[in-house]
């Protein structure tokens, strides 16, 4: 197509590989120029996993070159940043305006309005920034079951009328089940690799695996094999782990919808149809859609309306760099951590609860600076964009991906501090200076006691009513269940142990005592105050 022909230059981000959505949808190959901009910045800007990048460049010169077969005008430029890709291109189709739908991310907005780039809106997600900043501003907090329920009647997806099919907005009790043992899944989906994958490869220094697609073929596949093969398994064993099987029935589809090869209505479409016909349970369809329509649109909606300095909060102001186990796996014993970091460096990627209960408690724990722990997830899982108590679980984001807090915690009573002191030493002291050190360690310890129960107040507000958290009871049969095995576990430290034996007895001795008496104070009051 002759330049002067051209009207416009429409910017697609490696995000926006959609035909059919973002600036896209309403594109003409006589009058419009495609470019994208494979920049340094992206490439080198970090140490990213060579996975990540392969899947991200190849699935853009994928896409561009599926445009071209189509009759687009398409320029695909290397260049520093974006905005210099931008003005290369724009010289030569003599500064015609440039259309992009609205970045995913605030620096990326920034940098190409300040450049003079026009935006349409971002349609890749179900929810209008709009229309959720106007949710936003009707809540009194901003839970995210309010905000599920409310796309689930909006988009009238698994309803009957005005109430939710089933008869219940989630089935996570159905969702815990552990795999059978010796259990052997469906085989994952292998992707083949043809020239455009070969020539990234070669430039990255990278052999990719075969287990993500880098064609919208592929990413079809990839939904239909989810479909066919993992959705009927997917709800009961969401949360389990296994040394053998690294994905389970997990769909492996977040990084096509994020980079768009795959829009998330296609795939509602294709699990709803499901459902409706019978091949999933309910428990499977819910939670799944729930990922999608609830969560995902919900951390989105949050991201634009908290604005770009909430990710810098580190309230525990936590300082240590990350362990070297992250990078590396021979750097640790652990045989949990050895599994998750190899599968990361395998197939740059593991399902939530590896990220959540393994990795983000282990940089919690080592007081690992989070603004560098989120730095380094984003760079080693494909699919990334942009825990004590509810204090050091606020201060950690663990609400950013946990939804829920159980009570009570069976495990810790309380907080405390342990003071260890040479005993010859200390008997070596006089007897006034014993006793300042007695009473400044039992000082410290109520002080930090204090600050817990003050600061855990507030930030469990913040928990539910800021960030949607649901505050949620154990069900008695777990209960009884941690009673017994605690007690099992009791009974096999002290049964040939005498003084074990006699520690056990006074604390059993002590709980009940102090039980008793609460029933007459703390809890009597509480009760009292509520009437």
């Amino acid at each position: 197509m002759q330049r002067e022909q051209m009207k416009r230059i429409l910017y697609i981000p490696f995000d926006h590989l959609h035909r059919n959505y973002g600036a896209l949808k309403a594109a003409d190959p006589k009058q419009d120029v495609i470019a994208f901009v494979e920049s340094a910045r992206m490439t080198t800007g970090r140490s990213w996993h060579k996975e990540r990048l392969f899947f991200l460049i190849s699935s853009a010169r994928h896409f561009a070159q599926s445009l071209e077969e189509e009759g687009f005008s398409v320029e695909y430029l290397k260049a520093a940043t974006t905005i210099d890709g931008l003005e290369k291109i724009n010289k030569k189709y003599k500064k015609l305006p440039i259309l992009c739908a609205e970045p995913s991310s605030f620096r990326a907005y920034e940098d190409l309005k300040n450049y003079g780039v026009s935006f349409i809106d971002n349609d890749f997600f179900l929810t209008p920034r709009p229309l959720f900043n106007q949710w936003a501003s009707e809540q009194k907090s901003y839970l995210m079951e309010n905000f599920y329920r409310k796309q689930r009647t909006r988009l009238n997806i698994l309803m009957e009328g005005k109430d939710p099919v089933g008869g219940s907005w989630n089935f996570d009790k159905e969702n815990r089940l552990p795999p059978p043992k010796k259990y052997e899944g469906p085989k994952y989906l292998e992707h083949k690799r043809d020239e455009i994958d070969a020539q990234v490869a070669k430039e990255l220094g990278h052999s990719p695996t075969t287990t993500w697609a880098t064609t919208r073929k592929g990413a079809l596949a990839q939904l239909k094999n989810f479909i066919d093969n993992h959705f009927a398994d997917f709800g009961p064993l969401e949360d389990a782990m296994t040394v053998d099987n690294w994905a389970l029935h997990h769909s492996l589809l977040s990084p096509y919808i994020n980079n768009g090869l795959l829009h998330p209505t296609e795939v509602i479409h294709a699990a709803v149809k499901a459902f409706n016909t019978g091949k999933v349970p309910i428990e499977s369809a819910e939670g799944f859609i729930r990922q999608i329509i609830g969560w995902r649109e919900y951390v989105n909606g949050m991201y634009w309306f908290l604005g770009p300095d909430y990710r810098n909060n580190n309230q525990l102001k936590a300082t240590r760099p990350l362990l070297p186990l992250f990078s590396d796996p021979s750097k640790t014993q652990m045989n949990c951590m050895k599994q998750t970091v190899t599968d990361i460096n395998n197939h740059a990627w593991v399902h939530h609860i590896p990220r959540l209960m393994l990795l983000s408690n282990l940089a919690l724990v080592t007081g690992t600076n989070p603004q560098s722990f989120l730095d380094w997830m984003r760079a080693v899982f494909i699919d990334a964009t942009e825990w004590v108590g509810p204090y050091n679980d606020l201060a950690f984001g663990f609400h950013q991906v946990a939804k829920y807090y159980y009570y009570p915690g069976w495990h810790e009573p309380g907080p405390t501090l342990e003071f260890t002191v040479n005993k010859p030493a200390l008997e070596s002291l006089p007897a006034d200076l014993q006793a300042i050190i007695e009473t400044a360690a039992r000082a410290v310890n109520q002080d930090m006691l204090d600050e817990y129960t003050a600061r855990n107040n507030t930030a469990l507000e913040e928990l539910v009513n800021v960030h949607g958290v649901e505050v949620r009871k154990l069900p008695d049969e777990v209960i009884q269940g941690l009673r017994k095995l605690s007690a099992e576990a009791v009974s096999e430290l002290t049964k040939d142990n005498e003084f074990a034996q006699r520690v056990a007895q006074s604390i059993e001795k002590f709980k009940q005592q102090a039980t008793a008496y609460h029933g007459i104070s703390e809890e009597a009051f509480y009760k009292a105050r509520k009437q």
